[in-house]
């Protein structure tokens, strides 16, 4: 029997067929229409998609924010296939050249950036989105923050802290207890900014930082200092340590603030002496520091290097203790001699 041949874009029973098209296969033109508005850090950025609950997962990641700051057009893509079974893809692995920059699980899961134009596409299955902190954390808040660093900030791993208006960066290696002191300062009446990350302002002419200061996260030994947070369970966080994320509003944080200026920066050293001091540290050092620090490559980081400058004159201290509460109390006489 001869096979029936059937020419696509023709009538098939009444239907008209699509053409096949070699480019199909891309899905360059894949339906988004889905679409929401957010402000992390303050500044807007669209998020289209064909999936409502990529949507639900950035509000979670950055419906705390209203205020607006300056013009944005970022625009982030995230296309969802029905494909994918139950188990959680791995965590992305991040390549960068120059100003490209890639995201991949795998071959169902992977992201693209171009950061100079500030162009993305995400493309995930159901079992990522399913998995909604890990979208959140392995791509949604990944693509957003890189393209607002390219962009308008440039994040410094800090957390910040304000008394008198007057803002400290507390800096220091991971593990140093920044997120734990700077709790610490806001359960004694201090403002707070952030907890780990703060992000420079690139176009402020003096040194000012926005952070999340709508939440604070916690190493698991921090239930050990503060009763409080026992209550809460661990939850998976980016590059796969545990941590406790919580609501500042849950917490006996009285002063908050979305925005600070530095008057000082402190790198903490907490050792078992039980003296705490402050030790002056020669001008150019926050710079320095954080230059070694930065997690970017080519133009990008030019562009950051530069912008760190601004920290240079910026008075920086060591603070070395052990007791909380001895920290504190340096922290305070800093503030009353600036």
């Amino acid at each position: 029997m001869a096979r029936k041949l059937v020419l696509q874009g023709t009538q098939h029973n009444g239907v008209t067929l699509k053409p096949h098209r070699p480019q199909d296969a891309l899905l360059y033109d894949m339906a988004l229409p889905l679409r929401a508005t957010f402000y992390p850090l303050g500044f807007a950025v669209d998020i289209l998609t064909n999936d409502p609950d990529v949507l639900l997962a950035a509000h979670e990641s950055f419906g705390h924010r209203r205020l607006r700051r300056g013009d944005t057009a970022l625009q982030i893509r995230v296309g969802v296939s029905e494909t994918g079974g139950l188990g959680c893809p791995p965590e992305p692995t991040r390549r960068e050249y120059n100003h490209l920059y890639s995201l991949t699980a795998d071959t169902e899961n992977h992201a693209v950036l171009d950061l100079k134009t500030c162009t993305s596409f995400v493309w995930l299955n159901r079992s990522s989105v399913r998995n909604r902190l890990y979208l959140r954390y392995n791509f949604l808040e990944k693509v957003v923050y890189l393209l607002l660093g390219a962009s308008v900030v440039t994040d410094v791993h800090a957390a910040c802290v304000s008394m008198r208006k007057k803002g400290i960066l507390l800096c220091g290696d991971s593990g140093a207890g920044k997120s734990t002191l700077a709790y610490a300062c806001a359960r004694a009446g201090w403002t707070y900014t952030s907890d780990d990350t703060s992000y420079l302002i690139n176009d402020s002419a003096i040194p000012r930082v926005i952070g999340h200061s709508h939440r604070l996260r916690f190493r698991p030994a921090a239930k050990d200092l503060f009763p409080e947070l026992t209550k809460y369970e661990m939850t998976p966080r980016m590059e796969g340590k545990p941590s406790l994320e919580i609501p500042t509003s849950e917490l006996p944080v009285l002063s908050t603030a979305a925005e600070a200026r530095v008057h000082s920066i402190v790198y903490l050293n907490r050792g078992q002496s039980a003296l705490s001091r402050l030790v002056s540290l020669p001008n150019g050092t926050a710079t320095e520091r954080t230059r070694n620090e930065l997690f970017s490559a080519g133009e990008i980081r030019a562009k950051h290097e530069k912008i760190l400058e601004i920290l240079s004159s910026v008075p920086t201290f060591e603070l070395q203790y052990r007791d909380l509460d001895h920290a504190i109390d340096q922290l305070g006489l800093l503030v009353q001699s600036t």
